[in-house]
């Protein structure tokens, strides 16, 4: 579903070039669960973005779902980001002065969904993570895991393929955060190809697969199982991939 070659991306402030990432290539197949793990600053959100249709490399390529993105037009990044994509940020993103259904209908409205169908569909998204009895609170009438859980609504209730969630359980207690990611993993077993952002390996240790990025390159591949292994290379040497 995935197919990122050779990926680079650079970013120009003006006096220095710094390089996010210095040539990734990685494939997701479909109904995968990966989670994506490394220090801050390491490159991960900037794949996220990629793989999001919200940036483009500075040069590789990059397929979705057999489409060369680069060769999109904006209006068509924009129908791939609102059909086949669900985001879940770590700040959650709510609206804050609508309503939980009202957040939740909101990928709708870009669709030119129709009013009742909308509100249909999105008290729908609402009872998939059990949250329609608050479909009238707003978001500062919502506890962390709740507000997390509006914005799995939110993505999901275009049906995507693909649910791409960076540190999603970041601004939660340990309690809400498991709660999140039992969700995930459930969305998951039921076919939606999930990618997960993530400094935690307890979160990376319940997907299938993680891949490990530092400084702008993937260092270490392997089942989500084994993520917190070392091989005895590493625990000789400096701590470093080599």
């Amino acid at each position: 579903m995935i197919d990122a070659k050779d990926v680079e991306k650079v970013y120009d402030t003006g006096v220095v070039q710094v390089a996010a990432l210095r040539g990734v290539s990685l494939r997701v197949e479909r109904g995968e669960s990966v989670a994506i793990i490394g220090p801050s600053g390491s490159g991960k959100s900037t794949l996220m973005n990629i793989f999001g249709c919200l940036d483009r490399p500075t040069s590789g390529s990059y397929s979705l779902d057999g489409r060369v993105v680069s060769k999109l037009s904006d209006d068509e990044l924009a129908e791939v980001r609102n059909k086949k994509i669900g985001f879940v940020f770590q700040t959650f993103n709510l609206l804050p002065r609508a309503t939980a259904l009202e957040n939740v209908e909101l990928p709708l409205v870009y669709s030119g969904v129709q009013s009742s169908a909308r509100t249909e569909r999105a008290l729908g998204a609402l009872e998939k993570v059990g949250l329609a009895e608050r479909a009238n609170h707003r978001p500062n009438e919502l506890s962390g895991g709740q507000a997390q859980r509006v914005a799995i609504a939110r993505a999901l209730v275009t049906e995507p393929s693909i649910i791409l969630a960076d540190e999603p359980t970041g601004n939660l207690d340990t309690k809400s955060g498991l709660e999140i990611i039992r969700m995930l993993k459930e969305l998951h077993e039921q076919g939606i190809t999930i990618i997960v952002v993530t400094h935690n390996p307890e979160i990376a240790a319940m997907t299938g697969r993680f891949v490990e990025i530092r400084d702008g390159l993937i260092v270490r591949e392997g089942k989500g199982s084994d993520v917190g292994r070392r091989t005895a290379r590493e625990e000789e040497g400096d701590g470093e991939v080599k």
